[in-house]
């Protein structure tokens, strides 16, 4: 293999100019912060399987989960359940960050996964940059990687954004 040439999996996540989203964070809540983003909430899916959040940055979030007896399939491998529900818990939360909470709920509407290499043990890494917002529908691009940058699992999520029901 030729060293000098850049592996795809290590691509930095684009910034928001370079993907046409302007310089603008896309976040409602523009002082959002890292530590705002914890925990994940008590009795949660994300808590169970110990999600943790890495990163938050204008447009894209970064959270891990650890390849354990938690989350691993009878084989030893990550099981690819758990990457999905790791896809769909930093698609929606990233919807969540977007919408106005008061106005609007996120729900998902279609979650797709390409499992390209197993893991067996350390932390997968999800980094989730938006391909889509619109004022019904978001699309996500959930992309897992493992703790040598390799390419674990792809996977699109679409959330629905519906009006709040009156209380």
């Amino acid at each position: 293999m030729n060293d000098n040439k850049k592996n795809h999996d290590d691509l930095p996540v684009p910034s928001p100019s370079e993907r046409g989203w302007g310089e603008a964070v896309i976040w409602f809540n523009k002082s959002l912060t890292l530590p705002n983003l914890n925990p994940l909430g008590p009795k949660t899916m994300g808590e169970f399987l110990g999600m943790e959040w890495v990163e938050l940055g204008d447009d894209y979030l970064v959270m891990r989960m650890p390849v354990d007896d938690r989350t691993k399939q009878p084989y030893g491998l990550l099981h690819g359940g758990a990457s999905c529900a790791l896809a769909e818990t930093i698609g929606s939360l990233a919807s969540h960050f977007v919408i106005d909470p008061d106005k609007f709920i996120c729900v998902g509407l279609e979650i797709n996964a390409n499992h390209v290499r197993s893991a067996r043990t350390g932390w997968v890494t999800a980094t989730c940059t938006p391909l889509h917002i619109g004022a019904s529908t978001h699309v996500w691009d959930i992309k897992i990687h493992d703790e040598r940058k390799k390419l674990v699992c792809i996977s699109r999520l679409t959330v629905a954004i519906l009006k709040k029901p009156a209380s």
